[in-house]
């Protein structure tokens, strides 16, 4: 028979599936602390939650990760399939399926960290010379004759460019400045295409864009040569380079910024349409306005004629005024005639009364000197003097023989 204490001895303690998932889970964090792995993303799935899953592969081998709601709210770009990452994590086993895993507590590009110290060294150098000064800055023409874009011939962004000028504005000229946006020496091309451009003057505002990618693919837009030929340029100039949250040093030098190459050639054109219906309603407007000025003019018209009297009740009325006052001056005139007449006779026969003549018909004469004079006092004469009688009916000349 078997001792029960040797039995106890030769029989530990049996785990749980659960407890041993237990045990390795705190094993694992207490022997891994915060730290930074690198790797490919593959098998990206985000869940409805929230939580984003995928893994972390190299050459030789790969790692299930996990980057909670939480925590991937805080990063501004989207991983996707054959991203190259860096991530902050925590080793962790997921005690459900025994699942070794890491928590991705940040994620960054790979390489950004360098990438990112040497964009704001410059970024910092640039805006201390003043580059990103507003003042600086010129006024994007509302109404350019002529557009330059500076991108590859073949890129997608020239396309999304040249299709929303064409929708907006067809009838605006593009020129096209080509150059790769990518790879090794392509900041000496951009910034050769800019200066092209800046020289040969024949635009009104120019396109500097490229599509999204990563911080490595857009990097030749942070380019100090690219910076100096965009602040050199004297055409008003247009940064599109990459997404909405992509930022390059381009974007802080050029005149204006545009979230993407299809947004900046938004900017840069006036909208046809827009244009069309503004028109519209100017016209509209205009025709609102006279019409509206010529029944403010009919209704004043309207009042007016209200007021006036008809011209033949005028007329009327005028005659009837004329031929009274004709009838009362005739009457007047034939009064004023008959009272002048009355005076006319009264005058003649007071005239008749008081002429010498009638007075020389009763037997009086009218003496006169021979020179004319009246005689009408003794002393104006003398005895033997010459003097001329008027009688009543004849004359006679007589010789003074005496006066008293």
């Amino acid at each position: 028979m078997i001792d029960t204490e040797q039995a106890s001895i030769a029989s530990p303690k049996v785990l749980t599936v659960s407890e041993l998932n237990r045990l390795a889970k705190e094993v694992l964090e207490q022997s891994f602390p915060l730290f930074w792995v690198s790797g490919e993303i593959s098998n990206l799935t985000r869940a409805a939650s929230g939580h984003w899953y995928f893994s972390l592969k190299d050459a030789g081998a790969q790692v299930s990760c996990v980057m909670f709601r939480g925590r991937n709210s805080y990063i501004d770009w989207t991983p996707k399939e054959g991203d190259k990452v860096e991530a902050r994590v925590l080793v962790t086993l997921y005690e459900a399926r025994g699942s070794f895993q890491l928590t991705i507590e940040f994620l960054q590009r790979a390489g950004a960290g360098a990438l990112f110290e040497a964009f704001e060294k410059l970024k910092t150098k640039l805006q201390q010379e003043g580059l990103f000064d507003p003042a600086f800055k010129q006024a994007i023409p509302a109404h350019p004759k002529q557009i330059g874009i500076v991108t590859s011939a073949d890129a997608a962004a020239l396309h999304d460019v040249l299709t929303t000028l064409r929708r907006r504005m067809p009838s605006i000229p593009v020129v096209i400045y080509p150059t790769p946006v990518q790879g090794k020496g392509a900041a000496t091309q951009i910034a050769k295409a800019i200066n092209s451009a800046h020289e040969r003057n024949e635009c009104d505002v120019l396109i500097v864009c490229r599509g999204g990618g990563s911080m490595e693919d857009l990097w030749q837009f942070n380019e100090e040569i690219v910076a100096r030929a965009i602040a050199n340029c004297r055409i008003p100039t247009i940064s599109g380079v990459g997404h909405e949250t992509d930022f390059t040093i381009c974007d802080f030098v050029a005149d204006a910024r545009a979230a993407t190459p299809t947004a900046a050639a938004e900017l840069v054109s006036p909208s046809r349409e827009a244009l069309l219906n503004s028109l519209k309603q100017l016209g509209l407007q205009l025709n609102k306005n006279g019409q509206d000025l010529i029944n403010q003019r009919e209704q004043m018209l309207d009042y007016l004629a209200r007021r006036l009297v008809s011209p033949s009740q005028q007329i009327t009325q005028q005659k009837n005024q004329l031929a009274q006052v004709s009838h009362r001056l005739t009457i007047a005139i034939k009064q004023q005639l008959q009272n002048q007449q009355n005076s006319l006779s009264k005058l003649t026969l007071n005239l008749h009364h008081l002429n010498p003549q009638s007075v020389l018909t009763r037997g009086y004469a009218f003496a006169q000197t021979k020179d004319g004079k009246i005689i009408n006092k003794s002393n104006q004469i003398k005895a033997g003097d010459a003097i001329h009688l008027s009688f009543g009916e004849g004359q006679a000349e007589a010789i003074v023989s005496k006066t008293s």
